[in-house]
């Protein structure tokens, strides 16, 4: 869900089965950083995913319980879940929850997404937050070869 449709932490862990709209496949984060509500699309094989786990573990109030139905999921829980994906992946490198969302706007960027999209999407409130991922792009730019080479 943190790269999938660009969440921070306790975005995932306040997420409740009523905010996914299934039929519209969208996502509602309600009361987010800064007290914002926005949607963010989510993709069909996110929902596919979430149907199946809706299935097997029927949460009552959050959309990721913790052990004892009706409370939440911890966050020291889902950054050892994280670690523990990062192990098994073979993954040297660092990596943090954070991060996902950071590679989710950064992909979304370079796939050419206008960077006001993103703004809305991942909910900064100034544009000028959401612009530290065009660093990323501008080394694709220094790899564009001039027409003027060819002549």
């Amino acid at each position: 869900m943190a790269y999938a449709c660009g969440l921070r932490r306790g975005e995932i862990l306040n997420l409740k089965p009523t905010d996914i709209l299934t039929d519209r496949y969208l996502l509602r984060i309600n009361q987010s950083k800064g007290n914002k509500d926005r949607v963010v699309p989510i993709s069909e094989k996110i929902i596919k995913e979430l149907r199946s786990y809706y299935k097997a573990y029927r949460p009552k109030t959050w959309l990721f319980e913790g052990q004892t139905p009706g409370t939440q999921y911890s966050p020291t829980s889902i950054q050892e879940v994280l670690k523990k994906a990062v192990k098994k992946a073979g993954i040297k490198k660092p990596v943090t929850l954070h991060w996902l969302r950071h590679s989710y706007a950064t992909h979304l960027l370079e796939s050419g997404t206008d960077l006001r999209y993103i703004q809305e999407l991942l909910g900064h409130g100034s544009s000028k937050t959401t612009e530290i991922y065009t660093h990323v792009t501008n080394r694709d730019i220094q790899r564009i070869k001039s027409p003027f080479d060819d002549l």
